[in-house]
């Protein structure tokens, strides 16, 4: 029963955060593109400080960390060499390198950059933090798709 608990909140949490990130790389990336130097930083200047702090993300990114041990401690050391356990501790590699990893120490950091600006006069250089929003973006999007596609693999494996 813990197993399935495990598993089926890192489905969802996983699921939802790849919807999150999904919305951002195909709706938020073309609009936020098609801005100048100014109009993007005064996007990133309205978007950032609510992003950032926003309750969703800190409920999917906590469960994306607590749910896959919950799955992994239900599934037990008699099946730890089994497709399901091996796939939840995959998927929970690929959560902590996404979400959590690129999120504090790449993306925060640009973060704060982007809102150092003034957004009337933002730098000559104002390209290069967007293009690193867009990849750091990208990189977490595509860790989460794989968490998810894996969580779901691994919820079969035990169900199936």
């Amino acid at each position: 029963m813990i197993a399935e608990i495990g598993l089926g909140a890192s489905v969802v949490a996983a699921g939802l955060w790849s919807g999150l990130l999904l919305t951002v790389t195909t709706i938020l990336h073309p609009l936020f593109g098609r801005q100048d130097a100014a109009g993007f930083a005064t996007e990133m200047h309205r978007f950032l400080p609510i992003a950032r702090r926003s309750p969703t993300n800190y409920i999917l990114v906590a469960t994306l960390l607590l749910a896959p041990p919950v799955a992994l401690v239900g599934l037990g050391i008699q099946q730890a060499f089994g497709a399901a356990f091996v796939l939840t501790a995959t998927g929970l590699v690929a959560t902590v390198a996404g979400p959590l990893l690129i999120s504090r120490r790449l993306a925060e950091p640009n973060y704060a950059l982007i809102l150092g600006w003034n957004p009337q006069h933002p730098p000559d250089d104002w390209q290069v933090a967007r293009d690193r929003w867009y990849r750091h973006n990208w990189m977490r999007a595509a860790l989460t798709w794989v968490a998810f596609a894996l969580f779901l693999a691994a919820s079969y494996a035990h169900l199936g």
